[in-house]
């Protein structure tokens, strides 16, 4: 069985391909076209956020692929600035418009804190209303699960202990060289399914020997091997590009890291992104 057939089952009991492909920086009239492609290879699991600029080329993707709604698994994240009830609202029932769908299978308050203020100040109480409105949008269908992006284990009990719903997913940032084992274990424990943006470090893995070694092991890819280590960690893995021959590639994992090269990627510490490390979720800050 391919990857793209495998799936977890979140705590509400929906079920979630392992496997995804990331949307991140791809733009809007390319959206479409990346979408569909992904979705005629296989993947059925799609990953996009307001903050991207690409949620209508990403609906309009998943409404052209000619495959069944219900097969697809579309997930998009509340931008990350708001912080009440009423904007999120609002902003909840802008993705389904840009999208073009009646319903949103996970959608996902990006941040705890806004990105010009990321692993700043204290937006508790801002973000309890946010997901005020994504309870209210599950209830009444319009979104089929919901969770949190970049949280730490502070920010998830602020939820847990004083919502209704606890979240069902938590994307983080994991990759070779970056494994926040604690938190990969504190939502686990929670039964909080993680999900790992990112797992190519943006790239910037492919320059690592020590990863490029324990791929040769494997007769693999830099890239296949670190989409097979975040999916043994029991994460999903996000992988994102519009290159067609990558998404094939991507999702050709039918091999199985041993437990010695699985703890020493997980042991690893390699975190410079280079150029891209102005962004938030690189810096920490």
């Amino acid at each position: 069985m391919s990857i793209l057939d495998e799936t977890y089952t979140l705590a509400n009991g929906v079920s979630i391909p392992k496997l995804g492909l990331g949307t991140w920086f791809i733009d809007d009239d390319q959206a479409a076209g990346a979408v569909r492609a992904a979705v005629e290879i296989g993947y059925r699991n799609i990953d996009t956020a307001q903050a991207y600029g690409n949620e209508r080329g990403v609906g309009e993707g998943v409404r052209g692929s000619g495959v069944s709604r219900d097969e697809l698994f579309v997930s998009t994240k509340l931008a990350a600035e708001i912080k009440n009830y009423e904007q999120a609202a609002a902003a909840i029932d802008e993705s389904l418009a840009k999208l073009g769908l009646d319903h949103i299978d996970l959608m996902l308050i990006h941040a705890p804190q806004p990105w010009d203020d990321f692993r700043g100040g204290d937006y508790a109480d801002g973000n309890l209303e946010a997901w005020r409105a994504l309870e209210e949008a599950y209830r009444a269908g319009k979104l089929r699960s919901i969770g949190v992006s970049n949280f730490l284990p502070a920010d998830l009990d602020n939820i847990i202990e004083h919502a209704t719903i606890a979240p069902q997913v938590n994307q983080i940032l994991v990759h070779a060289g970056n494994t926040p084992s604690d938190l990969i274990a504190y939502s686990q424990g929670k039964d909080i399914l993680v999900e790992a943006y990112s797992p190519i470090a943006h790239g910037e893995i492919l320059k690592s020997r020590t990863v490029a070694e324990i791929a040769g092991k494997y007769g693999v890819s830099v890239p296949q091997l670190c989409i097979r280590y975040t999916i043994q960690l029991g994460t999903v893995s996000l992988p994102k590009t519009a290159n067609p021959e990558h998404m094939r590639s991507n999702a050709a994992l039918d091999f199985e890291i041993s437990a010695a090269d699985l703890e020493a990627l997980r042991n690893l510490d390699e975190r410079d992104y280079g150029d891209n490390a102005v962004f938030p979720v690189y810096s920490g800050r």
